[in-house]
Parts: structure tokens; C-alpha cells; sequence
């Protein structure tokens, strides 16, 4: 695998690789738009070497490249502006190629594929997104697609379902753990008894790497499922009783989100996606254990205890956010 780096490696899931990384005391480089915030997540960590990129220069978008044998894609965008998402990935491409970047890994959404046709969703599932952020997400997975049919560079795609776990602050699970430890109402999104599956970050790290090795792993995607389906309610109240606390939320409907979507533009772009929550998309990863074999996936049970215990645990650090 060479030299890796985590483009855009402050969020979860780059954390989460990055642990799996030092798991094995491998060097690894970390890429985001700010020196301090990877020094304040990663410059404990000897091996992780922190590099700046600005998106709006090419030269900046190569040194960071440069060097590099593989290219995990972590990069977020804030929700009113998925847009972006194929032009920072045409400019990553650009560079990377220009660099002699050999492999580039895109971590992906179930966006692409749209409403669901079937049960559970494998990677025959024709990708026909009806929302903008599909549209985005599909875009940008073309673009590596293309590169890669064309010889200029290995690429892959990795989908993941929504995740929950330690450091995990965009899950619509969040407030239902905050609830738990510190009391209080959480705010939830519903439905809640529709079925749904989420992912436990620390599991996703491993099989990342493990992909990024795999030779049959390149020219298309993959799908990583969860710990299989549940309903937000049934999690929601494991949550609680794990924390010790009786069930406390109040769920918003679609509707709810377009009123208050008119003062909270993360919440009116909310709103598109929330066919997610009637129409749930549940992968099928059996393609992927037959390429990696057996995959982690820690149970729901484990994952909310020790989700619980990392929170309490950063609860008790003076200064910890």
C-alpha cells in the first residue's frame, strides 16, 4: 500500500483508519485545511504527519499529493453546498494523477443509488439517484470511475450506511447518547420504527485498510452494511437503558423539518433526504466479504456501551468538548 494519506482526515471515519493505522505502526500522512485542527486530533500520534491543502490552488492540492502511494477520500461539504463534491474530487483526481498517485480510495454514501427496488441493495442496484445530493455523490463517483477505466490511476468506492460511535457527532443518534449521559430531552428525526442500519465507526477503519490492499478491490465499488437493521426507537431506548436514564425525546416529522428549515439551512436541505428514514436503503455487503472475508461488526449491544463510555470518559477531562 506504500505511502497512505487521509484526505480530509479530521471526521470520524478518518480517525477511525487513522486508530486502525496505528494499530499496525504504520506512517501515515493527514490532509485537511487547517495546520491546527489535524495537530489537535492527530499530533500525539508520531506517525501521522499533518499536511495543509487549499482546494482553490493546484499547487497546494499537488505538494499535498505528493509522496503519496495511496489516497483515502474522507472530504466532507457542508449539506447546502454538495456541489462541491466533484469539483473538490476533479481537483483531488487532477492532482493525485499529476503526482503519481497509484490508488485512490473514494469512502461513499448509499446516495447514489436512490430509492430502493428491493429488500436490501447490493451492488447490482442501479444507481439512479432522485435528489440533488445523489446526483453530487454519483457525480463524483464517476469521475473516479472514469480515471481509473482510463489507466491514469486505481480507484474504489467504499459505501457506508450512517454510522454511530465514539467521536461520532453527525449521527442521528448523537442527541439520544448526549441524553443518556447528561440528561435532558433528546431531539430525533423520524419515523423511528421504520427499519434502518448504522455502522460502528471503529469497524470501518480496518476494513478500509484492508480494501485499500485488496488487488480485486479496484474499478468499482463496494458496499459495507451495518450490524443489521433495527429501528431508531429500539437503539434509541437500548441507549437510554444503558445509560441508566428513562427514554426522553421528542421526534421531528418531515413536515416539522421544513418549518424549522426556514431558520436552519442544514435542516431545510435535511429535508430531501428524508426518504431515508421511510424508504430505508440496507446494503448488502455479501460482495465484499467475498473479497475481504469475514467482516468486523461489532453488535449494537457492544457499540452503545462503549459509545456510553467513551462520552463519560471525555465528560470527565476538564476542558474536553
Amino acid at each position: 500500500m506504500g505511502k497512505l494519506a487521509l484526505w480530509g482526515a479530521a471526521g470520524a471515519v478518518g480517525r477511525s483508519i487513522a486508530e486502525a493505522l496505528r494499530a499496525r505502526g504504520q506512517p501515515y500522512r493527514v490532509v485537511g485545511r487547517s495546520l491546527g485542527g489535524l495537530k489537535a486530533t492527530f499530533g500525539g500520534d508520531p506517525l501521522a504527519e499533518a499536511v495543509t491543502w487549499n482546494p482553490e490552488d493546484a499547487a497546494s492540492v499537488r505538494a499535498a499529493a505528493r509522496g503519496v502511494d495511496t489516497l483515502v477520500y474522507l472530504v466532507g461539504v457542508p449539506y447546502p453546498e454538495f456541489h462541491l463534491h466533484p469539483v473538490l474530487m476533479r481537483r483531488t483526481l487532477d492532482a493525485a494523477i499529476a503526482e503519481g498517485v497509484e490508488r485512490l480510495v473514494l469512502i461513499g454514501t448509499v446516495y447514489p443509488y436512490g430509492r430502493p427496488r428491493t429488500a436490501t441493495v447490493d451492488e447490482t442496484h442501479p444507481r439512479e439517484p432522485h435528489t440533488f445530493k445523489g446526483r453530487m455523490r454519483k457525480e463524483q463517483e464517476d469521475l473516479v470511475l472514469a480515471e481509473h477505466a482510463a489507466g491514469r490511476i486505481q480507484g474504489t468506492i467504499l459505501r457506508l450506511p450512517d454510522f454511530y460511535g465514539p467521536g461520532v457527532d453527525k449521527s442521528f443518534l448523537h442527541a439520544a447518547f448526549q441524553a443518556a449521559v447528561s440528561g435532558g430531552t433528546a431531539n430525533l428525526v423520524g419515523p423511528l420504527d421504520t427499519p434502518h442500519e448504522f455502522v460502528f465507526i471503529p469497524d470501518v477503519g480496518p476494513v478500509v485498510l484492508s480494501l485499500a490492499e485488496a488487488p480485486g478491490a479496484y474499478g468499482r465499488f463496494w458496499n459495507l452494511a451495518g450490524a443489521g437493521a433495527i429501528t431508531q426507537r429500539a437503539l434509541v431506548e437500548r441507549i437510554f437503558a444503558e445509560g441508566g436514564r428513562p427514554p426522553r425525546f421528542r421526534v421531528a416529522s418531515k413536515l416539522m423539518l421544513r418549518l424549522l428549515g426556514l431558520r436552519d439551512p442544514f435542516l431545510r436541505e435535511l429535508v430531501e433526504m428524508h426518504y431515508l428514514l421511510t424508504q430505508p436503503v440496507l446494503l448488502d455487503d455479501s460482495a465484499l466479504r467475498g473479497l475481504l472475508g469475514p467482516l468486523p461488526k461489532t453488535s449494537y449491544e457492544e457499540g452503545v456501551r462503549r459509545t456510553l463510555e467513551a462520552m463519560r470518559a471525555e465528560a470527565r477531562v476538564p476542558g474536553a468538548a
